[in-house]
């Protein structure tokens, strides 16, 4: 994977995070910046550490699915952004509180990053930089994450629901771009 790809599968796995700090922003009632950054540093490092995590375990197992990597690949991508365009028509609200606390922030850090660990299984497949992409990942979702508490403290509910639903697209866009290449099909 390059950093493009790259770039563009921590902007997918950010949107979560980005859905999530918007409703952080939603619960202050004037906007906090320490408290923003705080809630980006928690989205950040756990996005930034699922990849790594997952990559350590799809190394370890890479020679047994060799042959079908790009199929694994493929299909992880594609339900995990399905999933994400699924959620994006939720019309649930989602419980929302102004606290950053250690439990809270750590809960909702890995319940946005689960998918990124899925994502880390495959860049061992492509033997991808993890070092490089652990970084692009989690400066990407702390950037997102900080401005979606600002979006969040200043337009409400708006964007949650397209942000979801953008990263769900983009997630699959990659996942058929790479069974595509390896198929022979798409030549870059």
């Amino acid at each position: 994977m390059g950093i493009v790809e790259i770039a563009l599968v921590g902007i997918g796995l950010a949107m979560d995070a980005f859905a999530v700090s918007i409703c952080k922003g939603l619960s202050m009632k004037k906007m906090n910046w320490k408290n923003a950054g705080i809630i980006a540093l928690y989205f950040g490092v756990f996005q930034a550490l699922m990849p790594v995590l997952g990559y350590f375990l799809g190394s370890t197992f890479r020679g047994l699915v060799e042959n079908v990597d790009h199929w694994i690949a493929f299909i992880l991508l594609v339900i995990i952004g399905g999933n994400m365009i699924k959620e994006s028509f939720d019309d649930e609200v989602e419980k929302r509180n102004d606290k950053i606390d250690v439990k809270t922030m750590f809960f909702l850090a890995i319940a946005t990053s689960i998918d990124a660990l899925a994502v880390g299984v495959t860049m061992a497949f492509f033997e991808t930089n993890i070092v490089l992409a652990a970084t692009i990942i989690g400066m990407i979702t702390f950037a997102i994450s900080l401005l979606g508490v600002k979006i969040g403290n200043q337009f409400g509910d708006k964007f949650q629901n397209k942000a979801e639903l953008a990263g769900g697209f983009i997630l699959i866009g990659l996942g058929f771009k790479i069974l595509l290449e390896h198929l022979g099909i798409l030549v870059l």
